[in-house]
């Protein structure tokens, strides 16, 4: 799920998901992938159908919960 908006930020904002990957696995969740996280930070950015900015992007990645990494999660596993 590539949106090219995304796509050429995708290197830079690399250490805030990789950041948010470690604090998921520290809590306990070992299977949390970096990709996942990226997938569910760019879904909640076109729900909310926010300007594609860089600040907006990474201020996504750091406020990411658990609990709304988990409820994409469960949704993505339903469509599928």
């Amino acid at each position: 799920m590539e949106d090219t908006h995304f796509t050429h930020w995708k290197k830079e904002v690399k250490p805030a998901v990789q950041s948010k990957k470690e604090e998921f696995h520290y809590m306990g969740y070992e299977s949390v992938t970096e990709e996942e996280i990226w997938e569910c930070v760019q879904a909640r950015l076109k729900k909310k159908k926010i300007e594609p900015r860089l600040h907006a992007l990474v201020d996504q990645i750091l406020a990411l919960s658990l609990n709304d990494f988990m409820t994409w999660l469960t949704i993505q596993s339903y469509k599928e």
